[in-house]
């Protein structure tokens, strides 16, 4: 690692560092889910970047129930007759290759060219087990993704779109902008999306925010008014897993958490309060 640079050069750095705790977990005898491109692909900055940090080991339940939740929400989604899953933002995502996806499945990955093509040159020799398409592409150029969301819904009749880790990075008008194209495409039924609050927000910030905001990523996203924010571009949430509820079901809490995790969580959850959750959306 650079020691005059930045600990986190860029978002695509963030990627790599969430890779960590998917391969610590993957390595568990007892994992919950398994990853086995994530210790190649976060590579040596992922490690440096995770070593840097070790206040962040302590969160490490939140990505392993995060991943769990996208997964159980994929394999649901899949049982009801999905087509297409649609990836934005699709990072060191390795789900077409890990889970047990249908063949016939059609799977689009959509990010910038620089993690993309990091993660095709580290799984050049690995086969997905459904089809796989890469398309880079920067999320905020509006009528690129729109002409891409055109394509994706004319070949389509049930889509999934997942947001995971993205969210967070965008302003709020940016969030309904993108719900709303989203919204715009009739195939594209359901959206999973990972959310925090107002307080975890601002917890996030205190202990990490230099470092992204360094990096141009800053924490920005956090709805006061939890999972019904979509219902006014065009979405309503029809599932919500708590992070901190999942992880206590799987066993990852740390014992300080324990007690918090049997809490109610409030309506809408969070608030002031950190919370975290993951939302399944239907298209309204």
């Amino acid at each position: 690692m650079d020691e005059n640079g930045p600990l986190i050069r860029n978002i695509s750095d963030t990627a790599r560092w969430v890779a960590v705790y998917r391969a610590q977990e993957n390595e568990r005898p007892d994992a919950v889910f398994r990853d086995p491109f994530a210790r190649t692909l976060a590579g040596d900055r992922g490690e440096q970047i995770a070593k840097a940090t070790p206040s962040m080991d302590k969160a490490s339940w939140s990505f392993v129930a995060r991943t769990t939740a996208f997964d159980r929400y994929v394999a649901k989604e899949i049982e009801r007759g999905v087509d297409v899953v649609l990836n934005l933002a699709a990072g060191l995502d390795t789900r077409p290759y890990r889970l047990a996806v249908p063949p016939g499945l059609k799977w689009l990955e959509v990010d910038l060219p620089e993690i993309l093509d990091y993660k095709a040159e580290i799984l050049s020799k690995e086969t997905p087990r459904c089809a796989l398409e890469r398309v880079a592409l920067d999320l905020s150029n509006h009528d690129a993704r729109r002409g891409l969301f055109a394509r994706v819904g004319r070949d389509a009749r049930h889509v999934l779109v997942l947001c995971e880790g993205l969210l967070i990075y965008l302003m709020r008008d940016e969030v309904m902008s993108l719900a709303r194209d989203l919204a715009a495409q009739p195939a594209f039924e359901r959206w999973a999306v990972d959310v925090a609050s107002p307080g975890l927000l601002t917890m996030m910030n205190e202990q990490m925010g230099d470092l992204v905001r360094e990096a141009g990523a800053p924490y920005l996203f956090a709805p006061a008014e939890g999972p019904v924010f979509f219902e006014t571009c065009g979405w309503k949430p029809i599932a919500v897993r708590s992070l901190l509820k999942t992880a206590a079901k799987l066993q990852r809490l740390p014992f300080f958490l324990r007690v918090i995790a049997m809490l109610p969580e409030g309506n809408p959850p969070g608030g002031s309060r950190p919370w975290s959750g993951v939302c399944l959306l239907e298209r309204i």
